[in-house]
């Protein structure tokens, strides 16, 4: 998949307009959407995995109150926490450079009903935890969702790691949407123990999603390494926007999000900088833009 060109001057988002696959910068689009456009946002970086990152940052944490450090709880400043937390992991600083703007920019284009999940895995999820009490406030925090698989390598010497963790926000804990009547349900694991009519309804997901991966002989199965299920999205997308929503997702991949959005009637913006990702949404993605 090659030969698209280097990004060029973005689409302009409107309220009224059409779906978007927007092939840039993330932290630089980001700048050029209204504040509280968005009901759900979708946030899958990169994990960190090899420990060192050098980017360079592009945007200045933006404070909640439009003056100074961003205050949290306990009246710690991000900038407090953040040298707290890197005093313990020197890759910490690099990562989180990169990454906090961003979340600071989610915070702003986050409707007052609106929730944030950010989607990471075991190496970053407790930096991330503290990072997100500071620049939402603690009492906006809302689940810790385990995603459960199997597959992969088996380690030896230590129990295998097979999960990652989604980290759920709200901008506002008294005004969020969510509507679990719209979330597809599960077998109960006891079914002896209910009624046969509990039992033929199944039981709302808990905090621990056991889904498998996309398959690779799937007709769901675009190519792109770090491709999600659109179960798994589902969820997220049916319990926290209604139709005719906007969702975002700024580090879009294989256009998951704006897959199952489209299936489900919301609205999407798919973010992404790098041109093979562009490539697969524009294909994936056409039915709905």
């Amino acid at each position: 998949m090659t030969g698209l060109p280097a990004p060029s001057a973005p689409p302009t988002w409107r309220a009224d307009g059409a779906n978007l696959v927007v092939h840039a910068d993330n932290a630089e689009y980001l700048a050029t959407l209204p504040d509280a456009a968005f009901t759900m946002i979708y946030v899958d970086p990169p994990f960190n995995t090899g420990r060192a990152q050098r980017r360079q940052q592009t945007t200045m944490v933006r404070a909640v109150d439009g003056a100074g450090d961003r205050v949290g709880f306990k009246g710690l400043s991000y900038s407090t926490v953040k040298g707290m937390l890197a005093s313990y992991d020197d890759a910490f600083e690099d990562y989180w450079d990169f990454l906090v703007p961003r979340l600071a920019e989610a915070w702003r284009l986050l409707a007052d009903d609106g929730t944030l999940y950010l989607h990471l895995d075991y190496r970053e999820v407790h930096y991330a935890k503290v990072m997100l009490d500071v620049l939402f406030g603690r009492d906006c925090f809302l689940n810790e969702i385990i995603w459960a698989y199997d597959y992969g390598a088996r380690a030896k010497r230590r129990w295998p790691a097979k999960h990652d963790n989604i980290l759920v926000y709200v901008k506002n804990p008294s005004a969020y949407y969510f509507n679990s009547d719209e979330v597809d349900r599960e077998p109960y694991m006891a079914p002896g123990l209910v009624t046969a009519e509990k039992a033929a309804l199944g039981k709302l997901p808990t905090d621990v999603w056991w889904h498998t991966i996309v398959s690779p002989t799937g007709r769901e199965k675009t190519g792109y390494p770090t491709q999600k299920p659109e179960g798994l999205l589902r969820r997220a997308v049916a319990a926290s926007s209604r139709k005719d929503d906007w969702v975002l997702d700024f580090f879009a991949g294989s256009g998951t999000l704006g897959a199952v959005a489209g299936k489900l009637g919301r609205r999407f913006v798919c973010v992404d900088r790098n041109p093979q990702a562009i490539e697969v949404m524009r294909e994936r993605l056409a039915p709905w833009t």
